[in-house]
């Protein structure tokens, strides 16, 4: 099943995520690539924090979606940091969500090519059956 996450809803989530972390002392947001660079770029306008080449201590850092955990478990040590995602496909542990979704759904974002959403997620279906 297909969620057609919207530019509407991407906004409502940066107003959750800079009204939440407002007050974190953070020294700038790193957006990983490739999803969570739109959001790193809309957080560090609305929180006036530097957006980050790199990640490093003390950080916002920031994806699209918690799928398998592959990608955010990369970026979890990096000292004093936050981690926030859009969307999580389980309860968050050590990062926040602003939305949690059931495991079989399969996300397509606004910035992404929608003629490929099939062809992306069978590849990562592929993936996570090794």
């Amino acid at each position: 099943m297909f969620i057609n996450y919207t530019w509407e809803e991407f906004d409502k989530s940066v107003e959750i995520i800079s009204d939440k972390s407002k007050n974190w002392n953070l020294s700038g947001i790193y957006g990983i690539p490739r999803g969570g660079l739109c959001l790193a770029v809309a957080l560090s306008h609305k929180l006036n924090i530097e957006l980050l080449k790199e990640p490093r201590n003390n950080i916002l850092i920031v994806d699209d979606i918690y799928d398998s955990g592959e990608t955010l478990h990369r970026y979890k040590d990096f000292l004093g940091s936050k981690h926030f995602v859009l969307i999580s496909k389980i309860e968050p542990l050590w990062w926040d969500s602003v939305q949690v979704i059931s495991k079989d759904k399969w996300v397509v974002f606004p910035w992404e090519e929608k003629e490929n959403r099939k062809n992306d997620m069978d590849k990562y279906n592929l993936k996570m059956k090794r």
